[in-house]
């Protein structure tokens, strides 16, 4: 069987997209570093770049994995180039060729340091999770990391991103090359603020006139990336074949939703982002609240209570009008109305498509994998705009049953003797243990887990009241469906 790669790209013409720049007599040459080439990058950042290089310019992409060899192997033989599979009601596929090379910084450190610190790139991109960023509970880098301190020391080469970034950035201070700009592409708080602290804070151990230098001219912006990256399976490399006739080692697939928010400080030179649908904004944070708030809110409501009504997966539960029908109304007149949205956003716009994706037959999420963390997430997802609408005295009767949800699930689990997922479920299934049925007790002890609710809320009568009074309307639903169905 054929394998995907440059000389077989031309024969791909007319059965897919593909990337017009790679079947050109001159090529695109390297502009952007990215580090971390994981199945999120290939589906979002480098699709972007993708569809950037459309328009022109020199930014293709050298991925740089730290350690791991697997990406590197499957497509360094088909020159960088693999196949997005696009996910919705039905399937379409893309060639991406905006990866020119993978590097394994391990074991090719002489040629990730010759890119990271040639005049030509421009860009470090990265996705290496929040662990691999080395800060403390602060946000700040973790001077006493053993790695950091390894990095610190120059033993060996970095083995830390931080660290092979500052070591770059010292070359080129000191070969008078202007500095790159870094985008954190991580689920991380103000990202690109902590990651350019975290560079200049290890500067400053170096070189403190390095560090000067970076605090002067390193742009680093806050970013906000959205999209379902399922992992590649053997069905999609079988389907992938059959469809174009050609083998790819590893092909990635991604819902139809993606989304990428930068922070509007880069410099003019840079690729055609905002024509492949970057949005640049003046504010990320107001965008991390509407996910917050538009999409992790309703999607944790929906896992909660499609779960206890017996729903598998989030496109399960989307098929119940009635569910669907109770989560607009908590989004359209609870939650819109609690926050200012961003000026480059169209809230109602970007709700319909959250609940497109919700929709989306070809994304299997499960349901109990939502429910995971719930003491970690009702705190960021569902309290802050509870505290909102008290205080405005708006509605919180969706609110309210999400929270209700949440403590039937954390019952629901106990009785069925299944695990937990949460950082606090000893405790929480303590709780579940004494509850008795009685809402007001029921809900009184849940509120008393002080982890979670605050006393200046749990005391709220308002609340309280509210939340009671969902807990028991959903708790008579679920009896009266059990006894309905003879389950005792």
């Amino acid at each position: 069987m054929t394998h995907l790669s440059n000389s077989t790209l031309a024969s791909l013409q007319g059965k897919l997209p593909l990337p017009a720049y790679r079947l050109a007599s001159s090529t695109p040459q390297i502009g952007i570093v990215h580090l971390g080439p994981g199945a999120f990058f290939r589906g979002h950042q480098a699709f972007y770049t993708d569809q950037a290089l459309q328009h022109g310019g020199d930014w293709a992409i050298s991925a740089v994995s730290m350690r791991s060899p697997d990406v590197s192997q499957a497509l360094t033989p088909q020159d960088g180039l693999y196949t997005l599979a696009v996910l919705d009601a039905e399937t379409s596929y893309q060639v991406i060729g905006s990866v020119a090379e993978v590097l394994i910084a391990s074991e090719q450190y002489a040629a990730v340091f010759a890119r990271l610190t040639e005049a030509s790139t421009r860009y470090v991109t990265m996705t290496i999770t929040e662990k691999g960023y080395c800060l403390n509970a602060a946000g700040e880098l973790d001077l006493q990391h053993p790695q950091i301190q390894q990095d610190l020391t120059a033993i060996s080469q970095p083995v830390t991103a931080i660290g092979l970034l500052a070591s770059a950035l010292a070359a080129r201070y000191h070969a008078n090359i202007a500095p790159f700009c870094v985008i954190s592409c991580d689920n991380l708080t103000d990202n690109g603020h902590k990651l350019r602290r975290a560079l200049i804070s290890f500067a400053a151990q170096k070189d403190p006139a390095l560090a000067n230098w970076l605090e002067q001219q390193l742009i680093s912006p806050c970013t906000m990336v959205d999209s379902i990256t399922p992992a590649t399976d053997d069905a999609l490399r079988a389907n992938l074949t059959a469809e174009i006739g050609v083998t790819d080692n590893w092909p990635i697939k991604r819902e139809a939703f993606v989304q990428w928010v930068i922070e509007d400080i880069l410099p003019s030179d840079r690729p055609a982002w905002q024509q492949a649908g970057v949005i640049y904004a003046a504010d990320v944070s107001a965008f991390e609240k509407a996910k917050l708030r538009l999409l992790n809110a309703p999607h944790s409501t929906l896992a909660y209570t499609g779960y206890l009504l017996g729903y598998e997966t989030v496109f399960d539960a989307m098929q119940d009008p009635t569910v669907v029908a109770q989560l607009r109304q908590m989004v359209q007149h609870e939650i819109m109305p609690s926050f200012i949205a961003p000026a480059e956003l169209d809230v109602q716009q970007y709700s319909t498509d959250i609940f497109a994706r919700f929709r989306n037959p070809a994304i299997r999420h499960l349901l109990a994998q939502i429910a995971w963390d719930g003491s970690q997430k009702m705190p960021m997802r569902i309290l802050p705009v509870i505290r909102d609408n008290l205080a405005t005295g708006r509605s919180i009767a969706g609110l309210s049953s999400c929270l209700a949800a949440w403590f039937l699930f954390i019952q629901r689990r106990a009785s069925e003797g299944e695990k937990l997922v949460d950082p606090l479920a000893e405790h929480l299934l303590a709780v579940a243990a004494k509850c008795t049925g009685d809402a007001a007790h029921d809900v009184a002890l849940f509120l008393g887990v002080t982890a979670v609710f605050t006393p200046e809320l749990s005391t709220n009568t308002a609340f309280q009241v509210a939340v009671t009074a969902a807990y028991q309307q959903l708790h008579s639903k679920l009896a009266t469906m059990a006894a309905t169905n003879g389950v005792k």
